[in-house]
């Protein structure tokens, strides 16, 4: 496969290039969450264990200079900003529902209890 540039970085595969839209630990949660409606930072916040605000902050700013969440700013006092998917957002959602269902398929073939006891309570 023929490598390309793209913002200043090598790209070797398409692959790649797609994990960077999507990879890491939390830009697919954040994704998954908004395929229903738009979230305020807080809603995302609390529905995202173990986020932090610096780390929701960073991963929202860089879904949307890659153009996948559209950030709204409402002009009210106290100030409103949302969040919603983008068409190109809208567009990793069968992509990560295959994800998560291989992701499922392994942890039932590894024989792990998921989710687990103390979380089913």
């Amino acid at each position: 496969m023929p490598q390309f540039f793209h913002d200043k970085r090598l790209y070797y595969t398409p692959i790649e290039f797609a994990l960077s839209h999507i990879g890491g630990t939390w830009k697919m949660p954040i994704l998954w969450r908004l395929q229903e409606k738009p979230l305020r930072f807080s809603e995302l916040k609390k529905d995202i264990p173990h986020i932090t605000d610096k780390m929701l902050t960073s991963q929202l700013r860089e879904l949307e200079s890659k153009e996948m969440i559209h950030r709204e700013v409402y002009p009210v006092v106290p100030p409103k900003v949302e969040y919603s998917l983008t068409e190109k957002g809208k567009k990793s959602i069968p992509v990560i529902e295959t994800i998560m269902s291989f992701g499922y398929d392994l942890i039932q073939s590894e024989g792990i209890v998921f989710p687990p006891k103390e979380d089913r309570e």
